[in-house]
């Protein structure tokens, strides 16, 4: 990772059009950026498409970034590529259903339709699980894939003159600050070694005792303690 003054001089050279430096700078912050997109994987996004929104809030961040703000580059970057790909989801994040599945929905609903003409009664999940040969999940899922969705992006007024998007009404225990700092912490442990990044994670994500680390590294307890308070200066230092 780039030391404070070096990154302050890429960002006035990136500012100014200086294409390498934007490399440079692009190179660097990698690490948060794969971080960043972790979080929206598996939301409708390819992943290629995903990196190339990231990098489009990454350049905005460049450009928008003022040494005057006080804060680190990062934790200005990370609200703006969030938002790019936030943006972009809003408008055009549909959710897709396969097509086995839509198939599969639609026999479903004749057979629904069918047994409501002969009985009179619409029939129980179990009857439509029994007549397909699959789970009651299975059911559930087909039929709510042809149901109309609601995006979590869509305006919804409470009766005043300021209208929200229904994802702002999910609570979360989760604050901007919390999610900046985890991504950011995901970056620094990235930057390490394997082994650094092991014994990291045995110490304070499995909660491992020294002598634990020691005997699954092979080597004698007082050499995990001087590695892990070497990497925790080596964090420190990029912080």
């Amino acid at each position: 990772m780039l030391e404070q003054t070096e990154l302050f001089e890429y960002l006035r050279k990136a500012k100014v059009g200086d294409e390498k430096a934007k490399e440079i700078l692009l190179i660097n912050n990698e690490p948060l950026l794969k971080s960043i997109i972790r979080r929206f994987k598996n939301k409708g996004v390819e992943d290629d498409d995903l990196y190339q929104l990231a990098c489009i809030g990454f350049l905005k961040s460049i450009n928008n970034f003022d040494e005057k703000f006080g804060v680190k580059f990062s934790t200005y970057t990370v609200p703006m590529v969030i938002g790019e790909i936030k943006r972009y989801m809003r408008d055009n994040g549909a959710i897709k259903v396969s097509r086995s599945l839509k198939i599969l929905a639609n026999k479903i609903n004749k057979f629904i339709s069918s047994y409501l003409n002969k009985n009179n009664v619409e029939p129980t999940v179990e009857i439509i699980a029994t007549q397909f040969g699959i789970s009651h999940d299975e059911v559930v899922l087909a039929l709510d894939s042809v149901k109309m969705p609601i995006s979590l992006f869509e305006k919804n007024n409470d009766g005043d003159d300021k209208a929200i998007e229904l994802i702002d009404k999910i609570p979360d225990t989760n604050t901007e600050d919390d999610m900046i700092d985890k991504i950011e912490l995901s970056s620094l442990i990235n930057s390490l070694n394997e082994r650094e990044r092991k014994i990291m994670f045995l110490r304070f994500f499995r909660d491992s005792t020294q002598s634990e680390v020691a005997k699954n590294l092979g080597v004698s307890q007082v050499q995990v303690s001087r590695l892990e308070n070497k990497i925790i200066e080596k964090l420190r230092s990029k912080m």
